[in-house]
């Protein structure tokens, strides 16, 4: 490790190492590059324990347009980040598509003007009566939904460690400089960040620093004087098998079971042979950036009885793992904040994805360089 470089990123799991991998490749930057990473076993980082999907059913044109950048991205992975004499990082991307189910007038509304901003980006997202949620997904129960809305292509679910380890390994081979060590202070010079302390005692200098640091965002920010409304918020993820497996769908039959959000806000999705799910906290206060003690309570409470009066598959089902992350959520407007600060314009955020980090990665790892 040098002295001094051009960019300081601080946390290198996905966010960090998609900056260092876009820099790397910016043929209008020529500088050094050093990742800062507090656990290099990732054990904790909300990359490695999240769900690990993309959509581009979202309300705002700017979240669908970074999402099929992401998708095209992760389609085109193993080319991009080959290294040579190794093996091409795949993702193995599951083009299951979203699921949004709605039940009420509101619901309704909802789907159809996200449905108008979608359709406008050119995104392969349908919606569909009664009749045709059944005839796709025989075997949910659909009485009680009013309208649903499918993404075709472009949606789906993949290795969430593969693009760090990807973005991280194809980093290094450019040039990108790893340290396993954490930042407690970062100088500052009036309007100008200037260098980061590190835990083993060393101080390095900085041209620019970048905030990658995930639910931890807060803290480093504050270590520079600033603030971020970021926060850490426990998501709990339950994988489940079942005594009878849903059968009888033309979907299926392709392997196109989706990743179903059900109008509870309840989510199921196939893992493999098994299920994986979750459900927004019924409370979701702000939680201490080491507490992942899952929340056992959800699955009995909110999971299940949504899902078992979904479909009768769902009925029979046990839980064979469970595990607690942390979504950097942005209590602002739960969107990402990329970019420079205001006032210190070489302090760089990429920070508050709220849950969508691994699926905007790709984008906001473009995007910091510019």
């Amino acid at each position: 490790m040098k002295t001094s470089y051009d960019v300081v990123i601080v946390g290198g799991a996905v966010i960090g190492s998609a900056v260092a991998y876009f820099l790397k490749t910016n043929p209008d930057f020529t500088g050094s590059v050093l990742v800062v990473e507090r656990d290099p076993t990732y054990r904790f980082a909300s990359t490695s324990l999240s769900s690990s999907s993309i959509r581009l059913q979202f309300s705002n044109p700017i979240n669908v347009r970074i999402s099929q950048f992401g998708s095209a991205f992760i389609k085109d992975f193993a080319r991009t980040m080959q290294v040579a004499g190794e093996a091409p990082p795949e993702l193995n991307f599951h083009q299951g598509g979203y699921l949004f189910l709605a039940d009420t007038g509101d619901g309704v509304r909802t789907l159809r003007e996200n449905h108008e901003v979608q359709r406008a980006c050119g995104a392969d997202v349908v919606l569909w009566g009664q009749e045709e949620l059944a005839r796709a997904f025989p075997h949910l129960r659909v009485k009680d939904i009013l309208l649903a809305s499918y993404g075709r292509s472009g949606e789906g679910w993949f290795s969430n460690t593969g693009l760090m380890n990807g973005f991280k390994a194809k980093a290094r081979a450019l040039g990108a400089e790893y340290v396993a060590d954490e930042v407690v202070a970062i100088g500052r010079d009036g309007a100008r960040v200037t260098s980061v302390t590190l835990q083993s005692g060393a101080t390095v200098q900085a041209g620019t620093i970048v905030n990658a640091s995930g639910p931890r965002a807060a803290l480093t920010a504050r270590m520079a004087g600033l603030d971020v409304p970021v926060e850490p918020r426990k998501r709990t993820l339950f994988v489940f098998d079942c005594a009878a497996t849903p059968e009888g769908s033309a979907m299926v039959n392709r392997g196109r079971l989706p990743l179903m959000i059900d109008p509870s806000g309840v989510f199921c999705r196939p893992e493999g042979r098994f299920f994986l799910s979750g459900a927004p906290p019924v409370e979701d206060p702000a939680v201490d950036w080491d507490d992942f003690e899952p929340r056992w309570e959800e699955f009995e409470d909110l999971i299940w009885p949504a899902l078992a009066t979904r479909s009768p598959a769902f009925e029979a089902i046990k839980v064979v793992n469970q595990w607690a992350g942390h979504y950097d959520f942005n209590t602002l407007d739960h969107n990402l904040i990329v970019g420079a600060h205001p006032e210190v314009g070489n302090f760089i955020y990429a920070n508050g994805f709220s849950g969508h980090g691994l699926q905007q990665g790709p984008a906001a790892g473009r995007e910091c360089p510019n």
